[in-house]
């Protein structure tokens, strides 16, 4: 599959994860087209004085790539950095995290929200009792 930018759908997020202002999410994949593999593949900007909200990660896991711009981070000890083009972070499944443009330009990153192996077994689990649930109503 080749995708040009303007084939790719957009979608705005106002106060995402009580942050401050609104993000811009260019999907890169959409969900439905990810194998199940996880559920956010796109690149994200965030505005002067803009954030997403701290918040946990539960059967999944995100990685940020800085494309442009400068993020303000911080990870689930509270350790705060300063992260600029080409630098990551990684949250792994079960900490917290939260990004802030720490600029006077448009933040501007790639961010990836995959499944965990536990988050994969719990889908597994979950699909498995829909499963059996819709065959027992159709018998």
């Amino acid at each position: 599959m080749i995708r040009k930018e303007a084939q790719m759908p957009v979608s705005y997020e106002e106060r995402l994860k009580n942050g401050v202002g609104v993000v811009r999410l260019s999907h890169i994949l959409e969900v439905e087209r990810a194998y199940g593999a996880g559920r956010l593949f796109a690149v994200s900007s965030i505005p002067p004085g803009g954030s997403i909200g701290r918040h946990r990660h539960e059967g999944d896991f995100e990685i940020y790539y800085i494309l442009r711009g400068s993020a303000l981070v911080t990870d689930g000890d509270g350790a705060e950095d300063t992260l600029g083009p080409g630098d990551s972070m990684v949250c792994f499944d079960g900490d917290e995290h939260s990004i802030a443009n720490a600029g006077d330009s448009d933040l501007e990153y790639i961010a990836f929200i995959l499944y965990s192996q536990n988050g994969i077994a719990a889908r597994k689990r979950d699909e498995g009792g829909a499963r059996t649930a819709e065959r027992e109503n159709n018998e």
